[in-house]
Parts: C-alpha cells; sequence; structure tokens
C-alpha cells in the first residue's frame, strides 16, 4: 500500500475502519472481486473530494439556478476526459466515458440542488447565502458522483458507455428537474440500459446501504383547498357561514380517508401542512385555505385517494352552506426500483462493504423523489446510504452531510459501473 494511502485510512472515521477491516476478510475468501473498485483504492481523493464537497455546501444554490455548482461539476469532469454537456433540462450536467468496444450503457444520476432553509449549523463552511442551504445532502450526492468519474477515467475498468448525470431541481416537488431532463432528450441523447441513483439516510451507520425492489418510495401529491363561506360579525354568526367551522371539522374528516378508505395492507399519509384563514378575533372571515400532503405507494391508492378527497371536501362544505375550490396537485409518483437491478445494487453493495452493510428489504420511505420518473423508463434501483445514527435529519437547519461517506460512496458507484459494464 502507498504512503498516501496509508495516511488516508488513519485519519478514517472507526466506521469506515470497520468496513476496511470487513471487507479485506471478505475479499481474501473471494478472490476474483479483487479486480473491482475497493474503497482502498478511493481513499487517495479523500481530501480532494472533502473541498469539492464543502466548497458546494457554502455556495448552495436553488432549484434551477445551480449555475455556479454546474459549472463547477462540468469543469471538473473535462479535466478528467469526459465529453461533457452543458444545459440539459436547464442547469443540468451530463458526463459520458466510453471505453473498449462494449455495446451497454449505464447512468448514474446525483442531484445538485439546495433547500430555501436558514442555516444554523455553525460551520466553517455552513452557507454564504442567507435562506439557503445544502440541508438534504445534494452536496454529498455530487461530490460522490464526481469522485466515482474520477476513479472511472483514471481506471477506465470497464467496457461500454457511462453517462454521469447530474440533475437540477430535485426539491420543488413538481415540474422538477427529472422531467425537465426528460422532456430535453436524456435518454435519446444518452441511452442508458439501466440507471442508478442514491440519497443519503441519517439515522443508519456511514457506509451502509439499503435496498428495496418494487415501491420504495411515496407518490407525493399537494391539495389546495379553498373553503368560502360567508364573512360577517363574530357576535351575529347565524348571519354568517363560518368557513373555519367547516375547515376545523373537515381537518378530522380528512383523517377518516386513510383510516376508512385505504386497504390496510397498503401504506397512506394525509397530512394537513397549513390552515389559514381571518385576521380579527370579532370577525368571521369569508374563506378558509388548507394545503395537504398525500402520500402513497401504489397508482391505485393515489386514484382512489384523490377521488375521495374530492368527493369529502366538497360534500362537507356543502353540508355546512359553504362550497369549496379544489385545485389538486399530482407530485412526484411512486418510485418502484425494479428487481434484477435492485439485487445487482445490493450484490456490489455487499461485495463492496461486507452483508452486514448491505441491506435487503430496507423498509418503504414516505418521502418522495423524482428520481421516480426515471424510473418510468428505465429499469434501475435508487439506493439510501447511511448518514450516520446520530446525524440531524435531512430539511433540518442543523443537517450536514458526512464526509465519511465520499471516498466510499464513489467506490460504489465505481464497483457499479465496472460490475455492470464487465468485459
Amino acid at each position: 500500500m502507498s504512503a498516501t494511502k496509508s495516511n488516508a485510512m488513519s485519519e478514517h472515521a472507526p466506521e469506515i475502519e470497520s468496513i476496511l477491516k470487513t471487507v479485506s476478510v471478505s475479499l481474501a475468501k473471494d478472490a476474483p472481486t479483487r479486480s473491482f473498485c475497493t474503497v482502498h483504492d478511493t481513499l487517495d481523493s479523500r481530501e480532494e473530494l472533502q473541498d469539492i464537497r464543502r466548497n458546494i455546501h457554502q455556495h448552495p444554490e436553488l432549484a434551477f439556478n445551480e449555475v455556479r455548482t454546474a459549472e463547477l461539476v462540468a469543469s471538473k469532469l473535462e479535466g478528467w476526459g469526459y465529453t461533457v454537456t452543458r444545459g440539459v433540462g436547464g442547469t443540468g450536467v451530463v458526463a459520458t466515458l466510453r471505453s473498449g468496444s462494449g455495446k451497454r450503457s449505464i447512468g448514474i444520476r446525483a442531484d445538485m440542488d439546495a433547500l430555501p432553509i436558514h442555516e444554523r449549523s455553525g460551520l466553517p463552511y455552513a452557507s454564504v447565502h442567507e435562506g439557503k442551504m445544502h440541508a438534504c445532502g445534494h452536496d454529498g450526492h455530487t461530490t460522490v458522483l464526481l469522485g466515482a468519474a474520477r476513479q472511472l477515467a483514471r481506471t477506465r475498468h470497464f467496457n461500454g458507455t457511462v453517462h454521469l448525470i447530474f440533475q437540477p431541481a430535485e426539491e420543488i416537488g413538481a415540474g422538477g428537474g427529472a422531467e425537465r431532463m426528460l422532456s430535453d432528450g436524456l435518454f435519446e441523447r444518452f441511452p442508458c440500459d439501466a440507471i442508478f441513483g442514491l440519497h443519503n439516510h441519517p439515522g443508519v451507520e456511514a457506509g451502509t446501504f439499503m435496498f428495496r425492489s418494487g415501491p420504495f418510495m411515496a407518490a407525493c401529491d399537494t391539495v389546495n383547498i379553498t373553503i368560502r363561506g360567508k364573512g360577517g360579525h363574530a357576535a351575529r354568526p347565524h348571519q354568517s357561514i363560518d368557513p373555519i367551522l367547516v375547515a376545523g371539522s373537515l381537518v378530522m374528516a380528512l383523517q377518516s380517508i386513510v383510516a376508512r378508505n385505504v386497504d390496510p395492507n397498503e401504506t397512506a399519509v394525509v397530512t394537513i401542512g397549513t390552515l389559514h384563514a381571518g385576521h380579527a378575533p370579532n370577525v368571521i372571515p369569508d374563506s378558509a385555505r388548507m394545503e395537504v400532503s398525500v402520500r402513497s405507494f401504489s397508482a391505485e391508492v393515489r386514484a382512489s385517494m384523490e377521488s375521495r378527497i374530492r368527493q369529502l371536501v366538497t360534500s362537507h362544505a356543502e353540508g355546512y352552506g359553504a362550497t369549496a375550490d379544489i385545485d389538486y396537485v399530482r407530485g412526484y409518483p411512486v418510485l418502484v426500483n425494479s428487481e434484477a437491478e435492485t439485487e445487482f445494487a445490493r450484490q456490489v453493495a455487499e461485495e463492496l462493504v461486507g452483508p452486514e452493510r448491505a441491506i435487503g428489504n430496507f423498509h418503504r420511505i414516505a418521502g418522495s423523489e423524482d428520481f421516480a420518473y426515471f424510473l418510468q423508463q428505465r429499469p434501475g434501483c435508487f439506493v439510501r446510504m447511511g448518514n450516520g445514527a446520530n446525524q440531524p435529519l435531512l430539511h433540518n437547519a442543523g443537517y450536514d452531510f458526512n464526509d465519511d461517506n465520499l471516498t466510499v460512496g464513489a467506490a460504489y458507484w465505481t464497483r457499479l459501473v465496472e460490475r455492470y459494464l464487465a468485459e
């Protein structure tokens, strides 16, 4: 082992050192797997990747405004010998590298956008843009894929074509970057036999990978409800139609949909996130507005919930003499991992970090992801990677991506590409 790699290993966190010890034993038992990338192979890039990740973290950019991030990504990739296409789906970047004469192709996607959250982490590399931060780890996802890009370019230990997809605007919920890139001819311009993506997962040890075939992450829809009544004086409610009373009753009624209209063997969520009405205690307002988040794991449940919500809201308002306007906005669909690609991705993780850190049949996640649109058009797998057992939650003002994952994640993507495009 080189002095550089030895020094890098000594600086690693206990979790990563544990991975290296575990895998070194498994590799000794399974010599053929040594020809593919290991965590050891990426350790010499740790410092460079950490600098890149913290640079991106310090300069967050919101959806479709990832100009600086995209240029940083593109310039790095061009320097490593990739053919780079800018402006895909807005601010998206696609980098292509070919090796050998193989006809197969693979896509790996990372998201680049930040969130409109004011950072309170206190880190020396905290966001310099007030009200914007990388509170979901997209800075880490982007850097992990850059680490794999660097390793793939310097070894070229694959036979075929790899497309590295750096996507804008994952966080906005509807009309996001995945749809925009697909509309811009992503798979026609950059054909992929399969596509893979990754998201960090606080609450699970760093360097751990989680998988589930079939429905894995929820569809997420938003319902904007405006209840229209008749305003009046608080002392004479009989002369009014109180929209707040209707809204308050509707909050409870909406909870009956999951409890009484969804098969108990299915999973669904209805959450009333906002309720606004009135400006003074002695005035009954004309209207009340509610915003509702609806999550589901099958197309059938998703459709039945929309139908039931429309019926319930309309009839409930009418029962009080009010009316309701319903704006039902369909967001990201259910994310469905294909079985063969998910098992393949799990096997690669098991080879890389050992069976105890490659968790199959992980529980469903009620969050949503626009990677689901890619999986509607190509087989593939969306992977979760532990961000640390005691790390802050996603979308939290104190969140930070775990840098111990940078080299492990880079090694994982590298190995997955090498295995998928093996000679």
